[in-house]
């Protein structure tokens, strides 16, 4: 398959390669995160971004905690909403918006230490996503604890639409 075009998305994140090495991890950090605020608040952080994989991490720190010192649920689910929001969006066109449309999760075992969460998405659903101005995908997600184990299955749903402005460049 030929490679698509960068979108949006995608040409702001290889402005980054203009920085110097050592502090490129850390500006992409401070940009994902005042574009999506919650993920800062949250501490999550991100480690990999390409359009056919997104790896994120969050720690087990107090904020995000719950009753028994394990990440809380609703951190979880932000984990695994950030990994596969963040490869949607590196992937669907300028002229359309991507919105979580289903999840579904079941807690399998509690969690040791900090979490990461890697979000894929093959070649075909790429390419869907480029010939089509509507439609979803269900992205694949994997999160794992300190430990490796996966505490958590999720599936997570995305659609994208037409936006309702015109894009910009």
């Amino acid at each position: 398959m030929t490679s698509q075009a960068p979108n949006k998305l995608q040409r702001s994140l290889m402005r980054l390669d203009e920085a110097p090495a050592f502090m490129r991890g850390f500006v992409q950090n401070i940009i994902l995160r005042r574009a999506v605020p919650f993920t800062g608040t949250a501490g999550v952080r991100f480690v990999s971004l390409t359009p056919e994989r997104v790896e994120v991490h969050l720690s087990n720190q107090p904020r995000v905690q719950n009753h028994i010192g394990g990440v809380h649920a609703s951190a979880m689910n932000l984990l695994a909403e950030t990994a596969t929001g963040m490869v949607v969006g590196m992937n669907v066109r300028d002229d359309c918006i991507p919105l979580a449309k289903e999840l579904t999760m079941a807690f399998r075992k509690r969690t040791t230490g900090g979490l990461k969460a890697v979000a894929t998405l093959s070649a075909e659903q790429r390419a869907a996503m480029q010939a089509s101005d509507k439609g979803e995908v269900q992205v694949q997600v994997t999160v794992t604890d300190e430990a490796g184990i996966e505490p958590v299955e999720c599936a997570f749903t995305w659609a994208w639409v037409p936006s309702s402005r015109p894009a910009k460049n």
